[in-house]
């Protein structure tokens, strides 16, 4: 199905909020020292930010695999984004994947912690690219 302009809009709005309020949710849970489930949220909040940025500019994908590849391609590739940015999303991911099926993974305090900061500066500037 494809989205006419509004629609588009109204949607990444809906994704860019729903980021936030992941974020928000990730701090939660990162106070009740649930390590797993922050990994798997701090992923999500920027999976929601990078596709709200995908949408808002034309582009959609149907997995996650597609999502990083269109954010490379669309974004990375163009220098939109650095190749840095886009290294932390895939640690996101690959760091989720692991957490949820793998089972000798471990993720603790130091592993997440550190991810806070950099996950809420990459929302802000995705944030920055859909509403420059």
């Amino acid at each position: 199905m494809r989205l006419n302009d509004e629609e588009r809009t109204t949607l990444a709005v809906y994704r860019l909020q729903k980021a936030k309020a992941t974020m928000s949710e990730t701090k939660d849970i990162i106070a009740a020292k649930a390590w797993y489930a922050a990994a798997n949220r701090l992923y999500y909040a920027c999976y929601y930010a990078v596709s709200a940025l995908l949408i808002a500019n034309g582009h959609t994908a149907h997995t996650h695999s597609g999502v990083i590849g269109m954010f490379g391609v669309h974004f990375v590739k163009t220098k939109r984004v650095s190749d840095t940015d886009n290294l932390f999303y895939q640690y996101l991911f690959e760091l989720r994947q692991s957490g949820d099926y793998s089972d000798w993974v471990k993720i603790d305090e130091t592993t997440i912690t550190p991810l806070v900061a950099p996950a809420e500066k990459f929302i802000a500037m995705i944030e920055r690219l859909i509403r420059p």
